[in-house]
């Protein structure tokens, strides 16, 4: 040690002569003061002056144009005036959760010390020490995360707030929005959901319950615990004896009365287009990380890829039952089906499914997991067959073929030995496509759909992936976003329904960015067009043709997982025009050998797809691809077409080229030309002076 006490001086003697301690006090109050600024600008940029009025609006669904489609309403959006309410209601809460909240400005340092303690001592953020202030700021402006971050801004935005508001009216908004349990969003939906009353007529001890259950809302819901949520009662009422709120006697007859429960309904969420809007619920939920309370109770503006026209002709078609095989053993045939904008990836319209709704309920367009039997060789099997140099022409082996321990079979069960590949894909035979598979590798078709955005299981990575033979399958809205690929040059663009949410205080909490995905080349995808275009003409897609409409699209089925019945698991329609992409699955949630779709084929499917686009291209214009059909090609019309667009292009070449010399001509002669336009105007304008003249000669 004694060795050291030199070095140690001479330390102690630079730090003194250098002034380290206040030079390391200043960097330390640079930094309070930077970070105090930064929160400080983070809560200006909040408008919490619109904050009265956004919590009280509904959150609004707006479509692709920027109309309201729907709003996803509460009763809890009328709420309460804290006026017209016994004052023990908002007493009972101010009680257990926030007693100083009429003295402090926003933030209490005494419960804010007491939280940051016990955050230190468990090492990490349990509980916050927020004032009722500061939970409203988090409710209606912030993330639900717990960080220091996030409390730093919650302090400082209560400060905001407890400036432009007064103690009621925050202590009103936030009684208004707070979750209470049960589905009730607000004080005014808990007493409905849990007394059937109004709030005005709950007695001291029912208003304390209500106030006890904002500790945990779920775990104290008396309708699952009622002993819990009757000690949690207590509690509330000894806090409002000892802060002078209620009287000794009132205490004791408040903590004797024995709750009754009577669920009077509590929230209800209304919308317009329920499926729809239900997936753009759980967009912004799995996608952007809102809860579903938000969303219910702080009147977000949620801006989507929506296209009312579309979305209401989907719906119309699936008011029409006689399209729907019947029902078996009582239950619906269910269907889910998307239409999607194949140059965004933004969905136009989708429906989830038949008969009584759930909010938020299983969502067939969005959710089904289900195989996609032959929809999908175009995908797996005849584009990466065409990137390797394969013609529509190329023949295809059509005969009896064990491939290991495989053995494919046609639906027909019979053989042409040799097929062109347009007529393979055209007449969907199994045999040819997994022939095709086989010849150009299989890890070739899995990389495939890996690009057309398809998942691929481990269990996956056989042969029969070429047939649609999958582990878990595909969703109506991942088949349509793997189609536009054809629609859109080879490009696919990721799918999504949202586009923006902005808060309630006019902050963008969200936004879309666009992702785009090389699939092919545009060469293949207007190949593929070709073909597909021979499917609808005169393919196992011809049901779905319409006159004077270009649609290229592939049908698929899926075998029964029983024998001895004739009939089919699943069927899907995918197709698509140049400004529209569709898919349509049917089947039902469970099958088995009472609840099967009758037919044999994809044929019941397939009309329910003609009456979608029957009704989508009302609203459409009608746009054709740059390719015809295979049919067309050999019988002559390609050529026909390709001379016509030869000489269109001449002719726009040579317009081009005299428009631009006029323009040279132009520019050249136009001092000229300026100043024959003044002299001619001046010349007009004399002519109309000497005539206003002599009309006033004749009139003195």
């Amino acid at each position: 040690m004694e060795k050291l006490q030199p070095l140690w001086g001479m330390i102690v003697r630079f730090w003194k002569k250098r002034h380290l301690t206040q030079i390391l006090l200043l960097l330390l109050l640079v930094v309070v003061l930077v970070t105090i600024a930064y929160f400080g600008w983070l809560a200006s940029r909040a408008n919490v002056e619109s904050l009265k009025q956004g919590l009280s609006q509904p959150t609004v669904i707006y479509d692709k144009d920027g109309e309201v489609a729907s709003n996803v309403a509460t009763n809890r959006t009328k709420g309460i005036a804290i006026s017209d309410v016994p004052k023990y209601v908002p007493n009972a809460v101010v009680a257990i959760e926030d007693e100083r909240f009429y003295e402090h400005g926003g933030f209490d340092i005494q419960g804010i010390a007491r939280a940051l303690f016990g955050n230190l001592f468990a090492g990490r953020v349990t509980a916050g020490g927020s004032t009722l202030t500061q939970q409203l700021a988090k409710n209606a402006l912030l993330s639900p995360e717990r960080t220091y971050k996030r409390k730093a801004e919650e302090l400082f935005l209560a400060v905001k707030i407890e400036k432009v508001y007064t103690k009621d009216e925050i202590l009103q908004m936030y009684l208004n929005q707070v979750y209470f349990g049960g589905g009730a969003w607000g004080i005014g939906s808990a007493s409905k959901k849990y007394f059937n009353k109004d709030i005005k007529n709950v007695t001291i001890s029912e208003a304390a319950m209500l106030a006890g259950l904002l500790h945990s809302p779920n775990y104290l819901n008396p309708y699952n615990n009622y002993d819990l949520a009757m000690k949690r009662r207590n509690v509330v009422l000894a806090k409002m004896k000892e802060l002078g709120m209620i009287t000794a006697s009132q205490y004791n007859t408040a903590k004797k009365e024995k709750i009754h429960l009577h669920d009077g309904g509590g929230s209800n969420v209304e919308r317009t287009y329920p499926y729809y809007v239900d997936a753009v619920l759980n967009e912004a939920i799995s996608k952007y990380g809102l809860t579903q309370d938000e969303i219910l109770t702080r009147g977000y503006r949620i801006y989507t890829e929506m296209d009312q026209n579309l979305q209401a002709g989907l719906e119309k078609v699936y008011s029409k039952s006689y399209l729907f095989p019947r029902g078996m053993g009582g239950k619906l045939v269910q269907s889910g089906s998307v239409l999607m904008d194949p140059s965004s990836g933004g969905v136009r319209a989708l429906v989830g499914g038949r008969g009584e709704h759930v909010f938020r309920g299983f969502n067939r367009a969005t959710q089904l997991q289900a195989q996609p039997g032959s929809s999908i060789k175009p995908l797996a099997v005849y584009t990466p067959a065409l990137e390797e140099g394969y013609k529509y022409s190329s023949e295809l082996e059509d005969k009896p073929t064990t491939f290991g321990n495989y053995k494919p079979e046609n639906f027909s069960k019979t053989f042409q030995g040799k097929v062109q590949l347009y007529k393979a894909l055209e007449e969907s035979l199994n045999v040819p496509a997994v022939w095709l598979l086989n010849e150009i590798g299989l890890n070739k078709g899995l990389d495939s759909l890996k690009r057309f955005g398809i998942p691929v299981e481990k269990g996956d990575e056989n042969l029969a992936i070429a047939l649609g033979g999958m582990s878990k399958g595909v969703s109506p809205l991942q088949m349509a976003n793997a189609f536009s690929t054809f629609a859109n040059e080879g490009n696919r663009q990721d799918s999504h329904l949202i586009t923006k949410i902005v808060g309630p205080t006019g902050n963008v909490i969200a936004e879309h960015e666009e992702k785009t995905t090389k699939v092919t080349s545009n060469k293949v995808a207007n190949e593929m067009t070709s073909m597909l275009l021979n499917v609808i003409e005169t393919g196992t897609g011809r049901k779905a043709h319409i006159q004077g409409v270009q649609i290229a699209g592939k049908t698929g089925s899926t075998q029964l997982p029983f024998s001895g019945v004739n009939g089919t698991k699943d069927q899907w329609m995918v197709g698509y025009m140049p400004n529209l992409v569709g898919a349509i699955w049917i089947g039902y949630d469970q099958t088995d050998r009472q609840h099967y779709l009758p037919s044999a084929s994809s044929s019941n499917v397939v009309p329910i797809f003609k009456e979608i686009m029957r009704e989508s291209i009302r609203h459409l214009p009608n746009q054709s691809f740059e390719v015809t059909s295979i049919n067309a090609q050999l019988a002559g019309e390609a050529a026909q077409q390709s001379k016509f667009n030869d000489q269109a292009k001449e002719i726009g070449k040579e317009l081009n080229n005299n428009a631009k010399k006029i323009g040279s001509t132009i520019k050249e002669h136009a001092p000229e030309i300026k100043n024959g336009v003044e002299k001619a105007l001046y010349t007009i304008g004399k002519g109309i002076n000497a005539l206003i003249d002599k009309a006033k000669s004749l009139n003195p």
